[in-house]
């Protein structure tokens, strides 16, 4: 696969990302609700990082969505990616100021966790969520993720969420 899948669901669209995605971006990771995250120092080093979401697509046939309302706002991003610092494939997810609370990011991990169980069919993924992320790790456990203990972390502030191949 060379581009991310579309994928609808009720309230969201998964799709590909767009050059005009980069502003909302920028403008998510100057704000609080990116504390948890490793921010990028600049421009160029967002550029970077979301080329390399899109460029796993077509290395390893997973990669970066950016989430949309069924009326085209872009609402965040969900990912399925393993960059060369992660020792596993993560799920991960972010969702802008103002769509939380709402079952969005929910929905939008669902069908990225559906996606992978159905197309990529691995024994598990992970989260790497940064301890003090509550609604993160509550996010984890709704999507049926458990801590596991013996993962090796990201970072020493992060608990790695354990999502197994198949629905629990």
């Amino acid at each position: 696969m060379t581009v991310a899948p579309t994928i609808t669901t009720d309230r969201v669209i998964l799709r590909a990302h767009r050059a005009s995605d980069m502003d909302a971006f920028w403008d998510f990771y100057q704000t609080a609700r990116a504390d948890f995250m490793d921010k990028p120092q600049n421009r160029s080093h967002l550029w970077y990082g979301v080329m390399a979401e899109i460029g796993s697509w077509v290395l390893h046939g997973h990669g970066g969505w950016a989430v949309d309302l069924h009326d085209g706002t872009m609402i965040g991003q969900v990912a399925i990616l393993q960059p060369p610092h992660f020792t596993e494939t993560e799920l991960g997810w972010l969702l802008f100021d103002g769509y939380e609370g709402q079952g969005y990011a929910f929905e939008a991990a669902d069908a990225a966790l559906g996606y992978a169980r159905q197309t990529l069919k691995p024994a598990s993924l992970v989260s790497y969520i940064h301890r003090d992320n509550t609604r993160s790790r509550r996010l984890a456990e709704r999507l049926g993720a458990a801590p596991d203990l013996q993962a090796k972390a990201h970072d020493d502030e992060d608990i790695v969420y354990r999502h197994f191949g198949e629905a629990a």
